[in-house]
C-alpha cells in the first residue's frame, strides 16, 4: 500500500486549482509547499477583487500617501490597464463614481 503523500511537504498534494503552480514555485524558490500554496492562494484572492473594490482601496491608499484625485486616478487607470486580466477602460468620472457613490 502506497504512503500517504504529505500535503505539508509534497507540492502535489496542494487541494487547490493550481497544483503545477505550486510545484513550480517550490522547484524555483527557497518556499516549502505550504508556503507555496499560501503564496498562490494570495495571488489568486489579489487578482479576484472586484474592479469597484480595488479602486476604493487603491484611492484610499494613494490618497493617504498625499496624492491628490488627478493623480490618483492617473495611477488607478494605469494600473488597471496592467492587470492579467483587465476590466474595460474606466473615465475619470467612471472612477470617481466608484469612489464617492
Amino acid at each position: 500500500m502506497p504512503a500517504a503523500l504529505d500535503r505539508s511537504t509534497h507540492p502535489d498534494a496542494y487541494p487547490g486549482p493550481h497544483p503545477d503552480l505550486v510545484s513550480h514555485l517550490v522547484r524555483s524558490t527557497a518556499l516549502d509547499p505550504g508556503e507555496a500554496a499560501r503564496v498562490v492562494d494570495e495571488v489568486l484572492a489579489y487578482f479576484a477583487e472586484p474592479t469597484e473594490d480595488f479602486v476604493r482601496r487603491r484611492h484610499a491608499e494613494l490618497r493617504a500617501r498625499g496624492l491628490r484625485n488627478d493623480r490618483i486616478f492617473t495611477v488607478i487607470r494605469d494600473e488597471l490597464d496592467a492587470r492579467r486580466v483587465a476590466p474595460p477602460p474606466l473615465s475619470t468620472r467612471q472612477l470617481r463614481r466608484l469612489v464617492y457613490g
